[in-house]
């Protein structure tokens, strides 16, 4: 049986909500910087999500909960890009994760860490404990820092940058890998 090859998507999540962030900058730069057949599409509802709470999860979970479930599932992997607040991660983006925790949305789908300052080390460790506690699959080529301490930036101006376009590349190169290889085993044990 022959396969005919789909796009895979990238559900992009930056932690921070506010309007111009680095974070999102990166994640901008990101899907302009995809290979052909690769869609990077960005993860809009963080600030909609309810706060945690397990007796709001039932059947069926608040609107904003169901549509950040049912995004994660339906994309190939995710692509996050976090500020670090107080040595930790926004509570904002710990909120979503917390509400993937119960569910299989997340687990073994490949995840990419972006650091928009190198200096931010706690966070960036601590959210790749976090999706590894949920058994996402942490692809190590894919969670790096870029470069931007210090400067204010937009998506064209990284894609002005040759290092940080080569940074970004590079991360979208190992999600890419591990996502193409999780659907080809998917597709592999379907036959």
């Amino acid at each position: 049986m022959t396969h005919i090859p789909r796009a895979l998507t990238i559900l992009a999540v930056s932690g921070s909500l506010r309007r111009g962030s680095s974070n999102m900058e990166v994640l901008r730069a990101a899907a302009l910087l995809a290979p052909p057949g690769i869609r990077i599409i960005p993860f809009t509802g963080l600030e909609a999500l309810p706060h945690f709470n397990p007796d709001l999860d039932r059947t069926p979970p608040p609107l904003a909960v169901t549509t950040l479930r049912e995004q994660v599932a339906s994309a190939d992997g995710l692509l996050i890009c976090s500020p670090e607040y107080a040595h930790g991660i926004p509570g904002v983006l710990k909120n979503a994760l917390d509400w993937l925790a119960s569910g299989v949305e997340i687990v073994a789908k490949p995840i990419g860490v972006l650091n928009a300052s190198p200096r931010s080390r706690h966070a960036h460790d601590s959210l790749i404990e976090v999706v590894r506690t949920l058994c996402a699959n942490v692809v190590a080529g894919a969670c790096i820092p870029v470069p931007l301490a210090g400067r204010h930036v937009d998506a064209t101006s990284i894609l002005a940058n040759p290092e940080l376009v080569l940074v970004v590349q590079g991360a979208l190169a190992a999600l890419v890998e591990a996502a193409e290889g999780r659907t080809s085993a998917l597709l592999d044990a379907c036959v």
